[in-house]
């Protein structure tokens, strides 16, 4: 299902956000508050980012979720410059996934024959930039976010597209991280 900018702004507001916060940038990640010992004080927009994950998780369809956080990851996707890394890697799976293992430490586990890749971020954390944890806060709808930012990741290595799917995730009380990613 398609949404227009009309739409996502009225499933935003129903569920509790209001856009402005948005544009908070040049504030502490989780990531950071993780290196830091994580006693630092939740910076605004990741508190406003938790009531939204979880006023989405709790009042928006599970599938027009899925669609609205698919297309939020072009934001982080863009910002890590991701068309340039992955330049050097298109048709060439087998140097992509020396790359994501070699530099990125995930296990990869591809059936060429089925063309299924299961790829392992093999950290228990949660590495997501965008939010801080916070306990309590039901953020798993943000897991959908890594959904299209490994679609188009894989999509731009094979040259075709690809589906993804969280098969376990920190948010989701899972020890890691890992994803499945089929070219379709």
């Amino acid at each position: 299902m398609s949404l227009n900018r009309k739409e996502f702004l009225k499933t935003l507001c129903l569920s509790g956000a209001c856009i402005g916060c948005l544009s908070a940038r040049g504030r502490t990640t989780h990531a950071d508050e993780l290196s830091n010992g994580g006693d630092q004080k939740q910076p605004l927009h990741q508190a406003w980012l938790g009531i939204l994950l979880s006023a989405m998780s709790a009042d928006v369809d599970h599938e027009k979720a899925r669609s609205l956080m698919k297309r939020c990851s072009s934001a982080h996707f863009d910002d890590l410059k991701m068309n340039e890394l992955l330049s050097p890697y298109k048709g060439k799976t087998d140097a992509f996934i020396r790359f994501l293992e070699d530099e990125w430490g995930w296990i990869i586990n591809f059936d060429e024959t089925s063309n299924v890749l299961i790829a392992d971020e093999n950290k228990d954390i949660c590495v997501c930039p965008v939010s801080g944890y916070e306990k309590g806060v039901d953020s798993s709808v943000l897991c959908y976010c890594s959904e299209g930012f490994a679609e188009r990741m894989f999509s731009i290595v094979w040259g075709k597209p690809v589906s993804a799917r969280v098969v376990s995730s920190i948010r989701r009380s899972d020890e890691r991280c890992c994803y499945e990613v089929v070219l379709t």
